[in-house]
């Protein structure tokens, strides 16, 4: 499975499942889950519920087909370099897959919030991207550098969204940045030693 690690949200918190940093980890969570070649709509039903979404969450073949086609273009975002990279993948996606900026309450189910997806019963694809759109567009405006990024590791390549004033992180997880560590130390002995042999 390629999930980046879910969170444990209180379902009465609105504030907290719908929060910027919240719906970009979705998103992150939900590019990783997509990648798969054929995804169980019961994985991606999942990261939907741990990050909040309220039930009924009935996907279909062809919901799962709009998510994954929506998940590869989110990708773009993920593996930009710079924030002018990142910004120019999101107008891009802004442009081409979303409706103008709306205030919607989901018939006063919820508090007012944005939605750029056409209506409130959108497909799962547009909404997927609608909503992955905004929350990372606000982290680029917010920290002027990219979302996010795609794990350096050769064997993950899960995306992940960067925290904090730091330096930039590489991996998506401690676990990736590890073997990696482990793998360069190898390689750096290994090429030490005259003969090969360690």
């Amino acid at each position: 499975m390629r999930y980046i690690t879910s969170v444990s949200l209180n379902s009465d918190d609105w504030s907290t499942r719908h929060s910027v940093l919240t719906t970009a980890r979705r998103a992150a969570a939900l590019v990783n889950v997509l990648a798969d070649e054929c995804p169980d709509p019961a994985d991606v039903a999942d990261v939907l519920r741990a990050y909040g979404e309220a039930e009924p969450i009935d996907l279909t073949t062809h919901d799962i087909a709009g998510m994954r086609a929506a998940a590869a273009l989110l990708r773009q975002v993920f593996a930009a370099e710079h924030a002018d990279d990142a910004a120019a993948a999101l107008n891009r996606l802004l442009k081409d897959h979303t409706g103008p900026l709306r205030l919607t309450s989901h018939g006063g189910s919820a508090p007012w919030h944005p939605h750029l997806d056409h209506d409130d019963d959108a497909p799962w694809d547009e909404w997927l991207l609608a909503s992955s759109c905004m929350s990372l567009a606000v982290l680029v405006w917010d920290r002027q550098r990219p979302p996010g990024r795609i794990c350096a590791s050769p064997g993950c390549r899960n995306a992940f969204i960067t925290q904090g004033s730091g330096p930039e992180r590489r991996y998506c997880s401690r676990r990736c940045a590890t073997r990696e560590r482990v793998a360069a130390h190898r390689r750096s002995r290994s090429a030490e030693q005259p003969d090969g042999t360690g």
